[in-house]
Formats: structure tokens, C-alpha cells, sequence
């Protein structure tokens, strides 16, 4: 392509990340796209990037700070409407939606900006997600139909949800998953002494704090161990404080519980390479970035057994039965007492990760597809000019 694509991002709350794996993943993909010479903004809210200006640089990516209704049911869906009226006036080649919340409005470009081609990722079935009352989870559900319905394109982050669109939407979507990729560490000692940890001597968990995350799940199972290896949780609230107390409250009398709140860049990254093992017992996910950096670090991974995990790992790592405390507390009591196990399954996630999920590759995957769709608009606007040609002619 002679001229530079123009895309516009809208759904996640921002860059760079603080904490959310859809957040990572248009980090990491737009940092990419930049790179590789495409004309990249991403739309974000004040309240996530804590900037004050409205538009400013990133790593080539042009940032955009729109405001929102910062509530738990409005945030998201009132700054996708802000951003989407916002870039109709600014003639980007493409609007690509992240999530199936933001992908309720796809409709409005397709309608009011028809030059505009439009795709949308699917990221995960939010509806699935506990902290959700009736009302949002049919608001999520027709969501996920719009994210199939509306785009010309639907981009899949696992083999689980393409195969989820096609069986409730007949929608044949395109799979590109979730990314990974990691970065040297430095001065690990310090972030470790900072919480009382030694290099191997703990089982890591990282995620936001919401229900359906399963950490309740975790906490319980690990209450049941006798082991010298502590449990450190990284992560925040997302308007779930209510939730974070409980979590805190089950937690109380185990001294070798350890929550660190949300962690980023090198520390995050410290914590990562040093654990013994990653614990993962969500109760849904899309494809989880923080499992994939897990293997990546080459860190074993005990994975609760629903599709996109088992996905994940295949037979690199350990699963449980999902929900099931017991069926946690066996495991991770095996995985404490066979560390020449878990250092093989530790191997063979390294590897899983670098073949199956390199953002570089993602990047000229995803590349492909706004190309495609470009082109293919172009083809149409120029059948057009010659039907109309002809139309004049005769």
C-alpha cells in the first residue's frame, strides 16, 4: 500500500497499560502497526492514563483522551460513543472495535461514515462475567452480536470463540490470538525483597480482582496446603472493592498470602520470572495474556480446565476442575512436592509460547486483514465509478 492505513482504536480504556489484558493487547499490537509504518490512534480515558492533555504521543501511536461516565455499567459504552463521533470527523481508513461491549456501537460508522471500513476483535464473552447484573448481560449479548453482524471483519482472540460465533451467530470469524512477548529484568532482587520473596518459593496469580477470575476459588484451595511456597496476587480492583475485601478477608490469618495490587513493566516482570508456578483459575476467559506471559517467562502454569486455557497450554501445564477447591489443593500440592515435573512443563510452555503467540506475527496477521479489507473497498468504489459511468453514458 503507496499511502499510510489510517486506523482508529476504540474500546480499551488506554495506554500505556495498568492493568487489563485487552489493554495489553492494543499496546502491543499498536506499538507494531506503528512501527511497521501504519498511522495508529487509540482513543483513551482520562481516568485510566492519568494524562490532562487531550492528545499527545506514545511510541509513534497518537493517544486521544476522551471523557467518560466513569461508572461501573457506563464507563465503557459512553466513551465508545464519545470516541466513534469523534473519529467520524477525523476520515480514518479503519475503526477497529476491541471488545463486545465498545462493538454494540460498530453500527454507527458503518452507517454515517460508509467509506469507513470497520472491524471489531472479539475478546472474551463478558456476559459470563459474575460482577454483571441482568440488564448488562443481555446489553453484552447483543454485543457479541453486533461484533459479528455489524464489522466487515471479526477478528477471534481463541479457536474457542471463532468456534462459539460460528455456532451462535453463523459467523465465520477470523482467529488471530493474543500475543506475548518478554522483556529482561532488572534489579529483581529488590521487588522480591520488597515482599518478602526468594526466586522459586512462590505460586504467582495475576489478574484483575473480579469474580469470575476464580481467585476465592484459589485462595480456599491454598488455604488447605502445607507448603513453604507463599501465594502472591497481583492485581486491583475493578470497580469490584467489595469483592477485593472478601478476597482479603478469606486471606486473613495466612501470613504466606501476599497481595502486591496492580503491578506493570519491571516489577510485574520480576515478579513473573522468579515464581515456581502460575495459577490461573478463572471461571472464563478469552485468551489470557498474563497465562501466556506466564509460559513465556517459562514458568509452569495450573490452569482451571475451561476451553480457552486448555487451548493455552495443551498438554504443557496442569489443569483442575473448574470451581472445584479440592480438585486445586491436590494439584498445586503436586505441583509443590515434583518440582522436576513442573520444570519440563515449564520448558514446553516456553516453547509453545515463542512458536504460537509472537506479537510480530499477530502484527503482520492483523496487518493482512486491514489490507485486505482496504483493498477490497477499493475495488468496490472503483466497479462503482464505472457503473455510473457507464449509467451517464447511456
Amino acid at each position: 500500500m503507496t499511502n499510510k492505513i489510517r486506523i482508529a482504536f476504540i474500546g480499551q480504556k488506554g495506554i500505556p497499560t495498568q492493568q487489563g489484558g485487552i489493554e495489553k493487547h492494543v499496546e502491543e499490537l499498536s506499538a507494531r502497526l506503528a512501527e511497521a509504518g501504519l498511522d495508529i490512534t487509540v482513543y483513551s480515558r482520562p481516568h485510566y492514563t492519568k494524562k490532562t492533555k487531550k492528545s499527545y504521543k506514545y511510541h509513534g501511536i497518537k493517544i486521544i483522551n476522551l471523557p467518560s461516565i466513569n461508572t461501573k455499567h457506563l464507563d465503557a459504552i459512553t466513551h465508545t460513543f464519545v470516541s466513534t463521533i469523534h473519529a467520524l470527523t477525523q476520515n480514518y481508513d479503519i475503526i477497529h472495535y476491541h471488545g463486545v461491549g465498545p462493538s454494540l456501537l460498530s453500527w454507527i460508522p458503518r452507517i454515517f461514515s460508509p467509506r469507513t471500513r470497520v472491524i471489531a476483535t472479539f475478546h472474551c464473552i463478558d456476559r459470563n462475567h459474575q460482577k454483571w447484573g441482568y440488564f448488562a448481560k443481555v446489553a453484552l449479548f447483543l454485543g457479541e452480536w453486533a461484533a459479528c453482524r455489524f464489522p466487515h471483519r471479526t477478528i477471534s482472540v481463541s479457536r474457542a470463540l471463532k468456534q462459539y460465533c460460528q455456532i451462535k451467530f453463523n459467523q465465520d470469524v477470523i482467529y488471530i490470538p493474543n500475543g506475548v512477548k518478554t522483556k529482561p529484568v532488572k534489579n529483581a532482587e529488590k521487588i522480591l525483597a520488597h515482599y518478602g520473596l526468594t526466586t522459586g518459593n512462590y505460586i504467582i496469580s495475576v489478574c484483575r480482582l473480579v469474580r469470575h477470575k476464580g481467585v476465592h476459588t484459589l485462595i480456599k484451595a491454598y488455604n488447605k496446603l502445607h507448603t513453604g511456597k507463599k501465594l502472591v496476587i497481583v492485581g486491583g480492583s475493578s470497580q469490584t472493592d467489595d469483592y477485593v475485601s472478601e478476597l482479603h478477608e478469606s486471606a486473613k490469618g495466612n501470613k504466606n498470602i501476599v497481595f502486591t495490587g496492580e503491578k506493570s513493566g519491571n516489577d510485574l516482570n520480576a515478579l513473573f520470572k522468579n515464581a515456581y508456578l502460575f495459577a490461573q483459575p478463572s471461571e472464563s476467559e478469552g485468551m489470557s495474556i498474563a497465562l501466556l506471559e506466564s509460559m513465556a517467562y517459562g514458568v509452569p502454569a495450573l490452569v482451571s480446565d475451561i476451553t480457552e486455557n486448555r487451548e493455552a497450554i495443551t498438554d504443557c501445564g496442569m489443569e483442575f476442575k473448574n470451581k472445584s477447591v479440592g480438585d486445586l489443593a491436590q494439584q498445586l500440592s503436586f505441583a509443590c512436592k515434583h518440582p522436576r515435573f513442573m520444570k519440563q512443563k515449564a520448558a514446553e510452555a516456553k516453547a509453545r509460547a515463542a512458536k504460537c503467540y509472537d506479537w510480530n506475527d499477530i502484527a503482520k496477521e492483523t496487518t493482512m486483514v486491514y489490507e485486505e479489507i482496504i483493498a477490497e473497498n477499493d475495488t468496490i468504489r472503483k466497479a462503482k465509478r464505472i457503473l455510473k459511468t457507464y449509467q451517464v453514458s447511456n
